[in-house]
């Protein structure tokens, strides 16, 4: 991946022009190499890794797509080899770089800095996935699926929505999760009224709902799922809620395929819920890409500008949430194919009641 990545961006410049990446995810997408205090040069003809002292050894041993250089004042080193490869102007990220660093360069290296150009490339190829990549995203997927697993022997009521959380994050990291993708969610009861709802001192009781929204990173690469399961009995209104939000994550996988816009795949889930009456409920957007950051293009929402690719991971997650009583989220995750998407989440969506 970091050799055809550094290939096609050296073929999207022109004579005299460089790429200067600095942020975490894409060092790592063209270097392989997880680090995030280097940077990255790419020319026509050159891919330069700057790294300190405390890196050095480590890269040298594991990045062959680029020259190692031993970063020790790099607005000096930048400018001595622009000089050198004759860059005359270069394309940093927009997202990736702090306005004190950007101004600095433009200050102390006699090159044009445009911030422009890097963000859009880099963002068009991470979006579509190898194969290679799909499966680093199955492994950290997996390991969220037997969390999911292991924590339904462990729910039961007078738990805590924090002992959920930490049970699966603890759950993940040792069983090979390089890290977890992102501050796990379980929230129950009322506190599933709210999308993001960070876990408390709350207790589990008979009747209610537990939404558990987390995943595991392997790799650099993130899963995400989210499920809502039930403590005991649950009332016909919260049957029904969960069906609609499971017939309305349904359909919009249904119509995932390359070439359908991010709108009309979150309408087809959105159409669903609000001909049920919960419209005004499902505030949020149907879904976005993941990868080497949890959320990455495209997007599945009703202001999407993309249209979905071969490669693309998205995520597929429609909810309700009744302010004061309770919400459910269902989410998958679906790589697009020639033929329509693969599901890379395998965890059952029939209601669990434990």
């Amino acid at each position: 991946m970091s050799v055809s990545s550094i290939l096609n961006l050296k073929s999207a410049l022109g004579k005299g022009e460089a790429f200067l990446i600095t942020s975490e995810e894409n060092m790592r997408y063209v270097t392989g190499f997880p680090h995030s205090e280097g940077r990255v040069l790419i020319t026509g003809n050159e891919a330069l890794f700057f790294v300190d002292s405390r890196y050095i050894e480590a890269v040298q041993k594991s990045v062959d797509s680029c020259e190692v250089v031993l970063m020790t004042s790099f607005h000096k080193q930048l400018g001595e080899y622009a000089k050198k490869l004759g860059v005359k102007t270069v394309f940093t990220e927009a997202e990736g770089i702090s306005v004190a660093d950007f101004l600095v360069l433009c200050k102390n290296v006699s090159c044009e800095f445009k911030a422009e150009k890097a963000d859009e490339l880099l963002t068009s190829l991470r979006r579509r996935k190898s194969e290679e990549e799909k499966h680093k995203i199955l492994a950290a997927q997996a390991i969220a699926e037997k969390a999911f697993d292991h924590i339904l022997g462990f729910i039961k009521e007078g738990v805590t929505e924090r002992e959920i959380a930490l049970e699966l994050d603890f759950f993940m990291l040792k069983n090979g999760a390089e890290a977890i993708s992102f501050d796990t969610i379980a929230v129950s009861g009322k506190n599933t009224s709210l999308p993001h709802g960070v876990p408390s001192s709350k207790k589990i009781a008979k009747g209610d709902f537990i939404t558990m929204d987390y995943g595991a990173v392997v790799n650099g690469y993130h899963s995400d799922m989210t499920r809502t399961v039930a403590v005991g009995e649950i009332s016909s209104k919260q049957a029904e809620i969960y069906e609609t939000v499971l017939k309305a994550q349904k359909n919009s996988l249904k119509v995932l395929n390359a070439g359908i816009s991010g709108f009309d795949a979150d309408k087809a889930a959105r159409d669903i819920i609000e001909n049920a009456g919960y419209g005004k409920f499902f505030g949020h957007g149907t879904g976005h890409g993941v990868g080497l950051q949890i959320h990455e293009s495209p997007r599945l929402s009703p202001k999407s500008k993309h249209t979905l690719e071969i490669g693309d991971v998205v995520t597929v997650e429609p909810g309700i949430y009744l302010p004061d009583e309770f919400g459910v989220r269902i989410e998958d995750m679906a790589y697009i194919t020639e033929n329509g998407f693969e599901n890379l989440t395998k965890t059952q969506k029939s209601l669990i009641i434990l």
